[in-house]
């Protein structure tokens, strides 16, 4: 696809004909309260244009396809990502940065479907990857490193965030997940033939941790293992 395709390197409006009734933000908006309320699967070019009282082939004013209005949602939900100032601790500062986009996250569930395959590249999206470059400009690793964590980040809350979702639906927090995962695989491993996880649990006991507690050791522990200074 040439890169003139992209919805963002696209005027918002044509040079010619009426002023449209409507913006890219509205469809965006009308897109995520949608999704909020129903699911990513609701949000149909008819369901957008009905909310927003309008006709479905008016929307095509605006956008070509459903999937150039889920990326105006995906960057509409990323323009709320909070940037707080920098530390000068890049690790501290990316710790900030994956909460801020797990909060988001949870406020819209969807994101996890809208992201799966790929994350689109609007404007509040850049500013995020800007944000996290920015905490790591002055670490001495090789640059493409430092892309491939933060993709890997980026991977990670997503996995942890769709957990949290997951068991909530569930009717279980993350803890009360770990605990009755603890007991079945501490039964598997008194059985004699799993000695590896035998010695795994008696080595590391089956205490559950804090939903907090958990995202922080997990992503502390990829960053510096991905961001160690040669």
């Amino acid at each position: 696809m040439p890169a003139a395709d992209s919805i963002w390197l696209r005027p918002e409006r044509a040079s010619r004909g009426p002023a449209p009734g409507y913006d890219r933000d509205a469809l965006a908006s009308a897109g995520v309260a949608l999704a909020d309320a129903q699911g990513l699967a609701a949000v149909t070019m008819r369901a957008v244009a009905d909310a927003l009282g309008a006709g479905p082939a008016s929307l095509y004013r605006y956008v070509t396809t459903r999937e150039e209005l889920v990326e105006l949602m995906v960057d509409r939900a990323h323009a709320e990502i909070r940037y707080p100032a920098r530390t000068g601790d890049w690790l501290a500062d990316l710790l900030a940065l994956a909460r801020e986009s797990r909060r988001v996250t949870l406020a819209h569930p969807w994101l996890l479907d809208a992201t799966a395959t790929r994350t689109p590249l609007g404007p509040n999206t850049v500013a995020y990857l800007e944000h996290a470059l920015g905490a790591v400009a002055d670490l001495d690793v090789p640059t493409r490193d430092k892309l491939e964590a933060i993709a890997v980040l980026s991977a990670v809350v997503s996995a942890l965030t769709r957990t949290e979702i997951t068991q909530a639906q569930a009717g279980q927090g993350i803890p009360e997940w770990q605990q009755a995962q603890a007991a079945y695989l501490t039964h598997v491993a008194s059985d004699g033939e799993h000695p590896h996880l035998a010695a795994a649990f008696a080595s590391t006991g089956t205490d559950s941790e804090s939903v907090d507690a958990l995202f922080t050791r997990i992503v502390t522990g990829v960053l510096t293992g991905l961001l160690r200074a040669s």
